[in-house]
């Protein structure tokens, strides 16, 4: 049985940094993240968004594979955050809501609460 566990500090942005994620979008959004982490054993241990991007802090074991993580992530929150509000469509074009790209970081037991803290204030940034 294997009790490690890494963490990560992810950020990515909405495509073109529309200014999107308000309100129910944001709200939506957070619920989704949840939802995609509880079924593929992700922990989420800080989320925060600010109007064109989010950050989160994740625990994961070693096996899980961060592009996939943010495939995952990236992709059913688009899908279902598509049907749920579709007036964001009106915001973006060609159907993408995320940027393609990602900022990922590990996270040490060191830097744990610096992080946390950090994401914790974005909407004051």
């Amino acid at each position: 049985m294997n009790l490690t566990t890494d963490q990560y500090h992810i950020v990515w942005c909405v495509k073109y940094r529309r200014k999107v994620l308000i309100d129910d979008i944001e709200k939506t959004l957070k619920e989704l993240l949840i939802e995609i982490s509880n079924e593929n054993n992700i922990k989420i241990i800080e989320m925060e968004t600010d109007l064109d991007h989010i950050h989160i802090l994740i625990e994961c074991s070693p096996q899980h594979f961060i592009p996939n993580i943010l495939k995952i992530f990236k992709g059913i929150s688009a899908r279902k955050l598509f049907l749920k509000h579709p007036e964001i469509k009106n915001k973006l074009w060609n159907g993408h809501l995320w940027n393609p790209s990602y900022f990922v970081a590990t996270v040490s037991e060191n830097t744990e609460e610096q992080i946390k803290r950090y994401i914790q204030t974005q909407k004051e940034r």
